[in-house]
């Protein structure tokens, strides 16, 4: 089950890692007193980048796009990775979990940016804050004890899970997303 567990876990995390790597060529950031922390805060950074920059590149009138009626619309989607931030986050900060429901409330593009933003602003906190130290504090997720590090890690794969998904509703609608554009090419010294 271990095995199972950390073979989920690399495949979950190494597209957001490379996906990171792309915005940052320079060796990933970290600190020599907390390199787990700050590792996990690399990945969180990247995946905040390509999850606003799909919010972004998509037209409102996809926002109400849904492959099929059993699933979310791109918009749900993107109130989810929303709301799951302030779960998540929350709980390792020791908050009550604010429940905005963004999904259930927001429905435009700007609306929906502007929440988006807003939890990832209330995440930075908890991931700013964890050191390695703190990572091995015991908290509650979904009933059972969690390292405070664990926490933010699921965080993370539970957005890796929902870039997927709009990645192909972006892909459905002919827009490329943010993990598939050309890279810039760094310009020759003169």
């Amino acid at each position: 089950m271990r095995t199972l567990l950390r073979t989920l876990l690399i495949c979950l995390i190494a597209p957001a890692a490379i996906a990171s790597a792309q915005d940052k060529p320079a060796a990933v950031a970290s600190s020599q007193d907390n390199p787990l922390s700050a590792f996990n805060k690399h990945i969180y950074g990247g995946l905040k980048n390509i999850l606003l920059r799909s919010a972004e590149k998509v037209p409102e009138e996809d926002y109400k796009f849904k492959p099929t009626d059993a699933v979310r619309s791109y918009g749900q989607i993107i109130g989810h990775v929303a709301d799951a931030q302030y779960l998540f986050c929350s709980i390792v900060l020791g908050e009550k979990n604010p429940a905005p429901k963004i999904e259930q409330t927001k429905t435009s593009k700007a609306d929906l940016i502007a929440a988006l933003k807003d939890a990832f602003a209330y995440c930075d906190k908890a991931y700013d804050g964890m050191t390695d130290a703190s990572a091995t504090q015991m908290v509650k997720l979904f009933g059972g004890d969690t390292p405070k590090l664990g926490v933010l890690t699921v965080n993370n794969m539970h957005s890796v899970e929902h870039y997927g998904n709009l990645v192909t509703y972006m892909r459905l609608k002919n827009i490329v997303p943010p993990t598939s554009e050309p890279r810039s090419q760094p310009q020759p010294k003169k």
